[in-house]
């Protein structure tokens, strides 16, 4: 599995193709989404839902080998399309990592300029959100 960082970068280089084309990023976000897993209809429930988020964000876990999978849905394109993003870089990883990882292609790709503000602060919830999954998986691992 690569790095944290080679995955940032690897976005960082496909958002980079785009140049300045708005339309086409968000187009390439809204793609991006579309090819997210089925999300379990049980699971659109409430206590799934990011708060914070304009949108309606589900988001849950599970546990494989030590390492957190996120699973995620929204009702809207684009925000299934920055869930997506934050999800290949951090689906799959050790708790650890994911609590130390910085996510500096967000800003390297422009992200709040394409997104807004509203969409940013929504993207940070989601951020915020990751991390604390993270935080429970690695304090359950401490016991």
């Amino acid at each position: 599995m690569n790095s944290i960082e080679d995955i940032q970068n690897e976005i960082i280089e496909e958002f980079g193709i785009l140049g300045d084309d708005k339309e086409s990023t968000i187009y390439y976000i809204m793609e991006l989404g579309a090819q997210l897993d089925e999300f379990p209809e049980n699971e659109r429930i409430d206590e799934n839902i990011i708060k914070g988020c304009q949108s309606k964000v589900w988001l849950t876990t599970k546990e494989e080998n030590d390492r957190i999978i996120y699973l995620a849905d929204s009702n809207t394109d684009i925000t299934k399309g920055l869930i997506s993003l934050l999800m290949r870089v951090l689906s799959g990883r050790k708790p650890q990592e994911i609590l130390n990882a910085q996510l500096d292609f967000i800003d390297k790709i422009g992200m709040g300029n394409i997104i807004g503000s509203q969409r940013s602060n929504g993207l940070a919830a989601m951020i915020k959100q990751m991390k604390l999954y993270a935080l429970a998986y690695q304090a359950k691992q401490n016991v």
